[in-house]
């Protein structure tokens, strides 16, 4: 049998994005023997049981020829084999943490959080504990009724890196100082439909943003690559050169004018890293009190002792982005009903807001 299969397309490691899927296309090589697909890609994914990949079939994310198979399809030579699969994060020593979350809804499948700004989503280099994650793990046991023995388990358990059907699949993120509304998986069935939805992009997803100055447009489209920031790995940045970094697409409508500021509403197509605060800085618009993109500093507006004063003290309210996942809407993994989820304005960023309202208020009124 010959074995060489082509890989004609992959996209980049997942977790350095939003959504966390691998997608590949493989073309399969002439002089291949019949073979039942879930086996072939076994073997030739390397690190994916076999089970995972059944999963992803029964889920319809693997598609062969632009057409949904069953396991027992035997691939053929020439086949153009489509896998669209729901990345798990790196395994980690996970401890289950006691930490207070806010669950918008939960059921045997889903968990949608609103996550605060503040907490990482999952573990990583410098921040094994506090996260979402470690949150989660705890949620999902203690508070559905286990006893402390069973918490005892699964502390054992994640030691060994062994945690089962009770860790919580992610399949996105946002940023630490991001909040906003998260959607977890809670079994692995349900996290490869929610990846292939990411990956077509069904799902529904909107922020609300206050950025810097007054837009031209009432709404409009950024489209750009984004790419790692050469000068800087922890930043990211539009590319001019459309054969590197990732395409990204964030369209965006105006919600209300301050001047100075703006409240805009954007809606991802794609889901990048840093994707909103990438795009609005690359139109000159960086989101408010955005230390890493330059949005803590005063970019509209003269500078003198009232004015700055009073864009200190909004910062101080808020310094974070402000930028807030505030909708979240996808077809359920078993109902296959769509649902939409909203989230208010979180108070540290509504503060701002009615600040800044007051004050373009009162500059108007002497006007």
């Amino acid at each position: 049998m010959n074995e060489e299969i082509k890989n004609i397309e992959q996209e980049p490691d997942p977790r350095d994005g939003d959504e966390m899927y691998v997608h590949k296309v493989i073309k399969v090589d002439a002089g291949q023997e019949l073979l039942r697909i879930d086996k072939f890609l076994m073997i030739r994914l390397g690190g994916a049981s076999r089970n995972k990949i059944q999963l992803g079939i029964d889920a319809g994310n693997v598609l062969v020829n632009d057409k949904i198979v069953k396991a027992n399809y035997r691939v053929r030579p020439n086949d153009v084999i489509t896998i669209v699969l729901a990345e798990e994060p790196v395994d980690y020593f996970l401890v289950p943490e006691n930490i207070p979350l806010k669950i918008v809804y939960e059921d045997d499948d889903v968990a949608l959080i609103n996550k605060p700004a503040g907490m990482v989503v999952h573990p990583g280099v410098g921040n094994r504990n506090g996260t979402l994650v470690n949150a989660l793990l705890y949620h999902f046991v203690h508070d559905n009724g286990e006893n402390e023995l069973a918490m005892n388990v699964i502390h054992k358990k994640s030691k060994q890196n062994a945690m089962g059907d009770i860790r919580p699949f992610l399949v996105h993120r946002i940023d630490k100082n991001t909040s906003g509304l998260l959607v977890v998986a809670k079994n692995e069935l349900a996290m490869e439909y929610l990846g292939k939805q990411f990956f077509y992009h069904s799902i529904q997803r909107k922020y609300v943003a206050l950025v810097w100055g007054d837009l031209k447009n009432e709404s409009g489209t950024i489209i750009g690559n984004i790419i790692r920031n050469p000068k800087d790995r922890q930043k990211y940045c539009v590319t001019d050169d459309a054969t590197q970094g990732k395409h990204a697409v964030t369209h965006y409508k105006v919600i209300e004018r301050f001047n100075f500021v703006t409240l805009v509403e954007c809606q991802l197509e794609t889901g990048r890293t840093h994707q909103i605060r990438v795009h609005m800085q690359s139109i000159g618009h960086p989101i408010f009190s955005d230390e890493v993109y330059g949005g803590d500093k005063i970019v509209k507006g003269t500078i003198y002792s009232k004015y700055k004063q009073f864009v200190e003290n909004c910062f101080a309210l808020c310094p974070r982005q402000a930028l807030h996942a505030q909708s979240l809407g996808f077809a359920h993994p078993t109902t296959q009903k769509f649902m939409l989820f909203e989230s208010p304005i979180p108070a540290d960023m509504q503060q701002v807001i009615d600040k800044w309202r007051r004050y373009v208020a009162a500059i108007n009124t002497e006007s």
